[in-house]
């Protein structure tokens, strides 16, 4: 269901998990702030003007991590990794909040689907803003901290050059006050309050330039469920909020999805076999029914989608000669928990993304855990950072 878009007042007990956060900041002589985990050392670092040089990276970066002792934090997972299954009660709302801002036609469209599209929700000028300083990231007019600059694989490094049309996605863009004011708007945030509760964390962050099919179908992202990437639960109290930068269609590459997929469980995840190669982290649901119905999200510029991690979604190729472009934040309540992969079907993106951490900020191997590279990225945008 489409609709047009127009506070709240959410939480959930901490119980035991509280209690239990208590008695380890009592029994480590260590004080947790109500603000949350980050230090002021790691706020400082991060809100560098410049990126550091990575000696000095590392230094910080482990002196970071000396102040993110989270390890009792974290709560082991079940061998499935994902909890989440369909609710056997008809009518029960499990997957919004109560609200006045969405419609019950909007609730139901969101619980029997796992994502709501609105129509015209983030203005022309504030898109035009993002758009100008992508293109300062890509011609290296600005460097920012910890942002992952990445390219389509089918560009080979001959063909580099300092320009938007070699880049394929900014990644992690929490340090560029320009880009994260998408994830801080108004308008964003009053729908991400229906399916988080008050207190939000910004924990994703990604502009997508979908660059034209170079012929071997690299421009494809598959079938995959967000879920498969972040360690923190429960998957309820997150969302993606993806908006078009300009009209999106099939042709271009638009997000197909497959409603009611979130209703499921966390499925295994790998990289596809695909003959022209497939983009970094690019992983894909192993196994998942080719038979159910599928809806091609059409987009003009500005409309924005929410969409549940466990909702299976992907893109097809741009057949175009333009680049299409889309900028997205995936949000959690503060309230949430890490939980520990370990024997866990994502034990494999865990092993990338720490390996890309260590090379990221020059440390060594086994340096960083799967919890603290999001700790270190999430940023509080709305509420108490409570226990992320």
């Amino acid at each position: 269901m489409i609709l047009h878009g127009g506070g709240l007042v959410w939480g959930f007990e901490p119980g035991r998990r509280q209690r239990s956060l208590r008695r380890h900041a009592a029994a480590g002589g260590r004080e947790r702030r109500a603000g949350g985990f980050v230090s002021r050392r790691q706020r400082h670092y991060f809100s560098s003007p410049v990126l550091p040089r990575m000696s000095r990276a590392a230094d910080r970066l482990k002196l970071v991590l000396s102040h993110l002792d989270r390890s009792s934090a974290a709560v082991k997972a079940s061998s499935t990794s994902a909890p989440a299954v369909s609710d056997p009660r008809p009518h029960t709302l499990r997957y919004t909040l109560d609200t006045p801002l969405l419609t019950p036609e909007q609730r139901i469209s969101y619980e029997d689907d796992g994502y709501l599209l609105i129509k015209n929700l983030v203005s022309e000028e504030d898109i035009e803003r993002f758009k100008s300083e992508f293109e300062r990231v890509c011609k290296k007019q600005v460097q920012i901290p910890g942002m992952v600059v990445m390219r389509d694989v089918a560009i080979s490094k001959s063909e580099f050059v300092a320009d938007q049309k070699a880049v394929s996605k900014l990644q992690d863009f929490q340090e560029d006050p320009e880009l994260f004011r998408y994830c801080e708007l108004p308008q964003i945030l009053k729908y991400v309050e229906c399916f988080t509760g008050p207190n939000i964390m910004a924990m994703h962050t990604m502009l997508i330039n979908k660059p034209p099919d170079a012929g071997k179908k690299t421009s494809r992202h598959p079938m995959h469920q967000d879920l498969h990437y972040f360690p923190f639960r429960p998957a309820d109290r997150v969302v993606c909020a993806w908006t078009a930068m300009e009209k999106i269609c099939r042709q271009n590459g638009c997000l197909v999805v497959l409603p009611g997929s979130h209703k499921g469980t966390l499925l295994e995840h790998d990289y596809p076999e695909w003959e022209g190669g497939v983009n970094k982290m690019y992983h894909g649901v192993r196994n998942y029914d080719p038979q159910h119905p599928r809806v091609h999200l059409e987009m003009e510029k500005g409309d924005t989608v929410f969409f549940h991690p466990l909702l299976i979604h992907g893109s097809g190729m741009n057949k175009t000669k333009g680049f299409r472009k889309a900028i997205s934040c995936h949000y959690a309540s503060a309230n949430c928990y890490y939980i520990d992969v370990k024997g866990t079907t994502q034990e494999n993106i865990e092993k990338e993304v720490k390996e890309l951490a260590e090379k990221k900020y020059g440390i060594a191997e086994n340096t960083i855990t799967f919890e603290d590279s999001w700790a270190l990225r999430g940023r509080l945008v709305r509420g108490e950072r409570v226990s992320m």
